[in-house]
Formats: structure tokens, sequence, C-alpha cells
């Protein structure tokens, strides 16, 4: 059983509680054999034939005398156990503070490695625990940013340098510079715009600012028209892409426009890792029940080289590569995912994934039905 900080104070105070009764009750036995010895050794005829003053007066001096030592005794055990249940208490209240709040310094002057041991289970134990866990997401927040920082400049350093490369040279060719020399520098320009608009939406949907244009929107139609467009792409990659549904129409709340993007970046990254002759299935549900509430399930299933499980947990992450040897131009930025992930989550729908090495891959979207979102 656990033992909050009140059981305890509460505990100790009972025990004190019955330190004192005991003194007190051994001190009232002792009182009775301290009139009983009076009466066996002073009790004489002296003692009968003085007035009552003079026998109140002996007995009280009898009494005083036998008891001020044993008085003495028992008061210092009483203060000695009160001042071990004080010195007790402002250790179970002050000693984890004062680690909680050396721990909370550190952490203002930027030392985000410190953790608070936890030695017990009571409030005190869940304040360094839930402290502990705090500290941990900052950590994780700061070598995520740290990373992103690194990645845009990683991103937009390629483009520019190419771009600089390539006008530096042409300045220096001190000649016209046809049209089709400069394609390469309109390439690079427009992934560069690309990556920013990305960047941009990104951000926008992480703070929870992201606008959604938000119809009655059929899965079904939608989805044939997405595959479609795709078709030519996925078969010249030898790949066979279908679209497969037993409920027609399947309606959510969505932003047409994000929701393509969605299943556009999904169906993209199964043609890009699907061998030849892999076979790319999208599925539609309708009305299914997960967390207490009904979705639309769309699955995007794929044949291809698929995921280590210690890479799925990061899949989303921006600019998260599973393999960190692919370049920029077979890998994509990294942004995809997560842009998929967010979007999802702003039409109030989640996304799992399921996949193992040489087994495909499955992506699972679950969007909000009806127009309770």
């Amino acid at each position: 059983m656990k033992m909050t900080v009140r059981m305890k104070i509460f505990a100790m105070g009972l025990l004190l509680l019955i330190v004192g009764n005991t003194i007190s009750l051994t001190t009232q036995v002792y009182t009775g054999g301290l009139f009983d010895q009076f009466q066996r050794e002073q009790i004489d005829d002296n003692y009968l034939s003085a007035s009552p003053e003079e026998q109140i007066e002996k007995l009280k001096s009898y009494v005083l005398d036998k008891m001020e030592l044993n008085v003495l005794l028992r008061a210092s055990i009483f203060v000695l156990i009160g001042l071990s249940f004080i010195f007790w208490i402002s250790g179970v209240l002050t000693l984890p503070l004062k680690k909680l709040i050396d721990a909370i310094e550190r952490v203002a002057q930027g030392d985000l490695n410190v953790k608070v041991p936890v030695d017990t289970k009571d409030e005190y134990g869940k304040v360094s625990q839930t402290f502990n866990d705090m500290t941990f997401r900052l950590r994780e927040a700061e070598e995520t940013r740290r990373r992103l920082v690194a990645d845009v400049a990683h991103e937009l350093r390629t483009p520019l340098s190419i771009m600089q490369l390539k006008l530096e040279n042409y300045q220096q060719a001190g000649h016209h510079v046809p049209p089709e020399m400069l394609l390469r520098i309109h390439d690079e320009v427009i992934r560069m715009s690309l990556l920013v608009d990305d960047l941009h939406v990104l951000s926008l949907a992480e703070a929870g600012q992201l606008s959604l244009d938000r119809k009655p929107l059929d899965l079904t139609i939608h989805l044939e028209r997405i595959v479609d467009d795709l078709k030519f792409e996925a078969e010249e990659n030898g790949l066979d892409i279908r679209l497969h549904t037993i409920t027609r129409p399947v309606t959510v709340m969505a932003d047409a426009r994000r929701i393509t993007q969605v299943f556009f970046n999904l169906l993209t990254n199964a043609i890009r890792y699907t061998p030849r002759e892999g076979k790319i299935t999208v599925e539609i549900e309708n009305r299914v029940v997960e967390r207490n509430a009904f979705f639309a399930r769309v699955s995007v299933i794929d044949t291809g080289i698929g995921i280590p499980e210690e890479h799925l947990h990061h899949l989303f992450d921006r600019f998260y590569r599973v393999d960190e040897a692919r370049s920029r131009h077979t890998g994509g930025t990294g942004l995809g995912l997560s842009i998929v992930h967010h979007f999802v989550r702003a039409h109030g729908g989640f996304i799992r994934v399921e996949s193992q090495p040489d087994e495909g891959a499955v992506f699972t979207v679950y969007l909000p039905i009806g127009h309770d979102i």
C-alpha cells in the first residue's frame, strides 16, 4: 500500500499520541505504587499523632522526592520523541522540495539533463516523476528544434549552392545565356519554393492555425480521381494500383484540397518504395468504430520494401528519412508524412502505420464521419 504524505503525518501523530498516553498511564501506576509504599514505610504512630497539615506535607514531600527523577526522565523521553517527530516531519516536507528546487534552478539555467531521484511513491514522488517527464519532453523539443534548424539549412543550402554556382559560371562566361540553360536554376527555385510552402503549411498545422474549408466530401469518388491521376506513374514503374470499396458513398466533412494532399503523399510514397511488379491497394471502409466514435477508414497497402520497426515511431517527424543515405532527389524532403499526420489531425482524425522489412506497409487514415468533427 502506498503511503501519502498525509498518511505518514497521521501515522506519526498517532504514534506520538500513543506514546503520550502510555507515559500518562505508567505515571498513574507509578504514583499509585508510591502511595502504597508510603503507607508501608511512613505511616506509624508518629505520623498518626501529627496534625492533618503535617501529614499532608510529609506525604507531599515523600511523593515529590520519589517522583522527581522519574518525572524528569519521562518528560525527557516525551520531548525527545516530540523533537524526533518534528525533525522527521520537516524532512518529509522539505527535503524532497529542496531537491526539486535545486533541479528547477538548474533547468532555469539551461540544464535540461537534470533528473530528480524518485525515492518514494507518495505525492512528492509523483511530483518528481512528473518533473522528470517534463524535462524529458523539453529535451526532445530542444533536440527537435535543433534538428529542424539543421535540416532546413541543409535543404535550402543545396538549391542555393546550385543556383550560385550556375550563375557564377554564366557570369564568368561573359556571353548571352540561352533560356534552356536556366532550366536547372528554375527547377531549383521551384524545389526551394515548394519546401518553403510545405514548411509554412506544416507550421500552421502544428500550431492549430491551419484553415480548413470543410464541406461534405464523398471519399469514394475523391479517391477514384486520385488513383486515376497516379495510375500512369504507377504503370510506368511496373506497379498495379487499385481502389477497393464495398460501400458507396463514404461521406466526411473535409477540406478536399488538404485530403487530396494526404492521399497523394501516401500513394506517391507507396509508388516510390514498391519494386516493379508490386501492388498498391486503396481500401475504403465506412462507419468503423474507434475510440468510441465512427470513422471512415482508408488504408493504403503496398508490397514494397517495408519499414523497420525502430523507425515506425519517427515516420511522421519532420525531415525524417528511414534511409539517411537517400538523396533529397530520390527520398524527398522528409516532410510528406509529417504533413499527412498533421492534416489528418486537423480534421479530427488519426493515422496508423504497420510494416515490416520486405513485407510492405499499411498506412491507415481514420476520418470522422458526419458533421460532428
